[in-house]
C-alpha cells in the first residue's frame, strides 16, 4: 500500500466531474505507477503519461506492467528515442518529451487518447510548457473530453489550477520518514576528492545504500577512479547512473546488489525513480542544465547550481523506507541564497525547435497559445528569424521537423542529402548532436552519436558519397549566421560583425560550428569550422549578398579612398580600391579625420586658440553659440570639397578661420567682439581675445589721445584692458580707466617720456593734441 493509493478514489471522483486535475504528491508517494493505470478506469480511451527523461519512462512501464502481472508491450507500454515498447493491445504509454510533442503535432486530435498525463511538472521543461499548450488549446475546441493531470511533488498547484480553468487538486503527503541533513564548509578540492571525503565518514556512520548526485558522466567517472580504494576496503559496489548509459547499465544501477552499494548519479534519480534500500544522500548541488550555446544555438548542458526545491528533492530520496542522512557538499548559507525553484525553460531556452513544432501544427505565432508562462516576444522574433534563414516554412518546415533534430541540424541532413551525401551529413549531424566533444567532423562517433545515426538512417536515403563540397555547403546551409573570413594573426572576422580567433583555420572562408568563449580572451575560439568557398555565399543566400561603395581612410597615405565591396550580412567578401571617391563623401570623411588630428596640425595654434576665445567670448555677451563640432565639421566639409588628402587640405587651410567666422550669424561677431579698433590716429589696432582674460589692445600712448574714455566691447558692456607703450614699443602702463589715467598719471608719464623721447610731442592736455 502506497500513500497515493488513498487519494485514487477522489482522484477518479473529480476526473469524472472535471476534465483537468493538480496532484500534489510527495517523493515516494507513489503517483508515477499508480495514479495512471489507476485512470484506465476511466473510460476505453488511451492514456498517455509524459515523463521528463528516458530511464523514468522505462523504469515505470516495467513497474507497472509488473504489477498487472504483465510484460511491458502489452497493456503498458514505453516509447523513448531510439526505443518504442508497446503494441496493438497497449492502452497505457509512458513517454518521453519529444515523442509526445511529435504525436500533437502528426496526431493533433489524439484520436483514441482519453487522458494526458505530465508527471513531474516542476521541472518545467521546454516541450512540456509546448505540450500542456497544445492539449489546453485541443482540449478548449474539438477535444473537451480530453482529460489533463498535471503531477508533481514540488509544485505550486495553483498557478496551474488557474490555467486550466481552476481545476481541481489533490494531494498525498507521501511516505517520508526523518531526515538528517548536514553541510560542509567551502572546501577548494576538486568535487571527486570532496566526495571521497564526505563517504568515508558517511560509510563508516551509516547503514543503507549511498546516492551521490554529481553534474555529468565526466564528474561520474572521476569520483569512480577516486573510490576505488575505498570500495575495495568496504567492499562496496560503486556504480554509475547517468542518461547516456545503456538501458542494461542503468538497469544494473538501480536493481538490488548484494553488496553495499555507491550509485553515482547525475539528476536522472532526482525524480521519477525509486532506487530501494538507499539511505543516504550526498549532494554536490549541482547539475548540468540544458541550456544553448550562444555561438551555435544547439542545445548544450552547463553546470549550474541547483534550486533549493531541487536539492529538497534529493534529500527525499534518502527518506524513502526508513531515517535517512543527507550530506550537502556546500554551506547552510549557500542553500538559502538559491532560489527557490528553477526557471522554466521556456523562459530561458532558444525557441527555434518550439517555433517550428508550432509552425507544423499551423499555428504561425506563438502568441496565438494560452501559455502558463509566456515566452518573450524577444526570443520568439530570435527563433523564428532563424527559421527564415534556415527556410524552414511552409512544408518545408514539415520536411524539417521530421528529423528528431534541431532544425539547424536537419537542415544539415537534409542538404547534404539533396547533394548526394545524406549519409556523410547524417553522421556528422549525430556527432555535432550528441554533445560528443569534438576535435574535427571526422571523429569517431560514441555510442550515443551512433544511435543517432541509426535513427537518422530511417529518414535519409541509403548510400551516398563523402563529398567534402557537399557537407560544407550543407553546413554553411544549416549555420548561415556563422560565416567567417580568416585575417592576419589567426583572428576570424565573422558575418554577424564580431570577431573570434581560430588556431589552425581550414581556409581563408569558413562556417564556424563550434565557438568557445574563454573568460581570459577577448574573442571567443573557433573550435570546429569547416572551409567554404564565397561563391557559395551566392548561390545559397544571394539576397543575403549587397554591394556596397563607400570611402574609407587610408591610414598610412593619410588620404580618403574610394572601396567597393561586396558584403554577406556584415562580412566583406570581395573589394577592390579606387582613387575616385564620391566627393561629398569624401569631403565629409577628411573633414572628420582633420577634426580628429587636431585643427592645430593645419593652423597656427596661437591663431586657432585667439579665434575660439573671440568666439567663446561673444557668446558669453550675446545669443551667438560657441562652435560646436557639428558646425566645424560643416565649414571643414566645404573646404574640403574636391580634396582627398591631408597634404591638399593644407593647402587650402589659411581660409579655414575666416571660413569658420562666415558661418557665424551675420555680423553678430564683429558687433560683440570686433576683431580691431579704430584710433583717432586713424590707426587700426587688433582687439586681442585669451581664455580667462579680459579683451586687450596695445599701442603707443599717442595713439589714445584724444580718447576721453576706455574703450568697450560686447556693445558697451566691457571695457578694454589698454597697454600703453612708449615710442620703443614697450609698455609704460596698462589700465582699464582711460580717463582716470589722463588726469592722476599722465602729467608726471609726460616729464619722463619729454626726457626720454624729446622729438616727441607730449601735449599738456591729452584729450585735445596738437594738429
Amino acid at each position: 500500500m502506497l500513500p497515493v493509493d488513498a487519494i485514487i478514489p477522489e482522484i477518479l471522483a473529480h476526473l469524472r466531474r472535471s476534465p483537468s486535475l493538480v496532484i500534489e504528491a510527495a517523493p515516494g508517494a507513489g503517483k508515477t505507477t499508480r495514479v495512471p493505470p489507476a485512470l484506465l478506469a476511466l473510460g476505453t480511451g488511451d492514456v498517455l503519461v509524459l515523463e521528463p527523461r528516458r530511464i523514468a519512462a522505462r523504469m515505470a512501464a516495467r513497474r507497472v506492467a509488473e504489477e498487472m502481472g504483465e510484460q511491458p508491450g502489452g497493456t503498458v507500454g514505453y516509447q523513448v528515442r531510439f526505443e518504442d515498447v508497446s503494441g496493438p493491445k497497449t492502452r497505457l504509454r509512458f513517454l518521453t518529451e519529444g515523442v509526445l510533442t511529435r504525436r500533437l503535432i502528426s496526431d493533433p486530435e489524439l484520436r483514441g487518447v482519453a487522458t494526458v498525463v505530465l508527471d513531474e511538472f516542476h521541472e518545467r521543461h521546454l516541450d512540456t510548457d509546448v505540450a500542456l499548450a497544445l492539449l489546453r488549446r485541443l482540449q478548449l475546441s474539438t477535444r473537451r473530453d480530453l482529460r489533463i493531470v498535471v503531477m508533481s511533488a514540488t509544485l505550486d498547484p495553483g498557478p496551474v489550477s488557474q490555467f486550466l480553468g481552476n481545476c481541481p487538486c489533490v494531494s498525498s503527503e507521501g511516505r517520508l520518514f526523518p531526515l538528517t541533513v548536514g553541510y560542509t564548509p567551502y572546501s577548494p578540492a576538486p568535487l571527486e576528492e570532496q566526495v571521497a571525503t564526505a563517504l568515508e565518514k558517511l560509510v563508516a556512520g551509516s547503514e543503507g545504500d549511498i546516492l551521490v548526485f554529481l553534474p555529468g558522466s565526466a564528474e561520474i567517472r572521476r569520483a569512480a577512479r577516486v573510490l576505488e580504494g575505498l570500495a575495495q576496503r568496504k567492499n562496496l559496489l560503486v556504480t554509475p547512473l547517468f542518461g547516456d548509459l545503456t538501458p542494461e547499465e542503468q538497469d544494473r544501477a538501480v536493481a538490488p546488489a548484494s553488496r553495499r552499494k555507491i550509485i553515482l548519479s547525475t539528476n536522472i534519480a532526482e525524480s521519477s525513480i525509486t532506487i530501494e534500500g538507499v539511505r543516504c544522500v550526498v549532494d554536490s548541488g549541482l547539475a548540468r542544465v540544458a541550456s544553448d550555446s550562444p555561438w551555435t544555438g544547439l542545445p548544450s548542458l552547463e553546470v549550474r547550481r541547483i534550486s533549493k526545491a531541487s536539492a529538497d528533492q534529493r534529500a527525499g530520496r534518502a527518506g524513502r523506507t526508513g531515517p535517512g542522512t543527507v550530506v550537502r557538499l556546500f554551506t547552510a548559507e549557500d542553500f538559502h541564497r538559491r532560489p527557490a525553484r528553477d526557471v522554466p525553460e521556456i523562459l530561458r531556452r532558444e525557441l527555434s525547435q518550439m517555433c517550428l513544432q508550432l509552425e507544423v501544427a499551423g499555428i504561425h505565432d506563438a502568441s496565438e497559445l494560452n501559455w502558463l508562462d509566456a515566452p518573450a516576444p524577444a526570443a520568439v522574433e530570435a527563433a523564428e528569424s532563424l527559421l527564415d534563414r534556415l527556410r524552414a516554412r511552409g512544408r518545408e518546415a514539415e520536411r524539417v521537423a521530421r528529423l528528431p533534430l534541431h532544425p539547424r541540424l536537419a537542415r544539415l541532413v537534409l542538404d547534404a542529402e539533396a547533394q548526394g551525401a545524406g549519409q556523410h551529413g547524417a553522421r556528422v549531424a549525430a556527432l555535432l548532436s550528441s554533445g560528443q566533444r569534438l576535435q574535427s567532423l571526422d571523429d569517431e562517433p560514441d555510442h550515443r552519436s551512433r544511435a543517432i545515426m541509426g535513427q537518422l538512417r530511417r529518414h535519409v536515403k541509403p548510400g551516398g558519397g563523402s563529398d567534402d563540397d557537399a557537407i560544407g555547403k550543407a553546413l554553411l546551409a544549416a549555420f548561415p549566421d556563422r560565416v567567417g573570413r580568416v585575417k592576419s594573426g589567426g583572428t576570424v572576422l565573422l558575418s554577424n560583425g564580431t570577431s573570434a580567433t581560430m588556431l589552425k583555420p581550414p581556409g581563408e572562408f569558413l562556417v564556424a560550428v563550434d565557438l568557445e568563449e574563454r573568460n581570459d580572451k577577448p574573442a571567443p575560439l573557433i573550435r570546429l569550422a569547416h572551409a567554404i568557398q564565397p561563391d557559395w555565399l551566392l548561390d545559397l543566400f544571394a539576397d543575403r549578398v549587397v554591394a556596397r561603395t563607400q570611402v574609407e581612410w587610408h591610414r598610412q597615405g593619410e588620404r580618403v579612398e574610394s572601396v567597393s565591396a561586396m558584403l554577406y550580412d556584415a562580412l566583406v567578401i570581395d573589394e577592390t580600391r579606387g582613387a575616385m571617391p564620391d566627393p561629398e563623401a569624401a569631403a565629409a570623411l577628411l573633414a572628420a579625420k582633420v577634426l580628429e588630428v587636431g585643427l592645430e596640425r593645419f593652423v597656427e595654434p596661437a591663431a586657432l586658440a585667439a579665434f575660439q576665445a573671440r568666439v567663446n567670448f561673444a557668446a558669453q555677451h550675446s545669443s551667438l553659440a560657441e562652435l560646436d563640432p557639428a558646425a566645424m565639421t560643416k565649414v571643414a566639409a566645404e573646404l574640403c570639397y574636391g580634396l582627398r588628402s591631408f597634404v591638399e587640405f593644407s593647402k587650402v587651410s589659411d581660409n579655414l578661420l575666416p571660413a569658420l567666422e562666415r558661418s557665424l550669424e551675420s555680423g553678430l561677431l564683429d558687433q560683440v567682439a570686433p576683431a580691431r579698433l579704430r584710433l583717432p590716429s586713424g590707426r587700426m589696432t587688433k582687439v586681442n581675445y585669451e581664455a580667462d582674460k579680459g579683451p586687450w589692445v596695445a599701442s603707443r600712448l599717442q595713439d589714445f589721445f584724444g580718447i576721453t574714455e576706455t574703450p568697450k566691447v560686447a556693445r558697451g558692456k566691457v571695457p578694454l584692458v589698454i597697454h600703453l607703450l612708449a615710442p620703443n614699443q614697450r609698455p609704460v602702463q596698462t589700465t582699464t580707466d582711460l580717463a582716470g589715467f589722463w588726469q592722476r598719471l599722465y602729467p608726471q608719464l609726460r616729464r619722463e617720456l619729454g626726457r626720454r623721447y624729446p622729438r616727441h610731442k607730449w601735449p599738456e592736455d591729452p584729450l585735445k593734441p596738437e594738429v
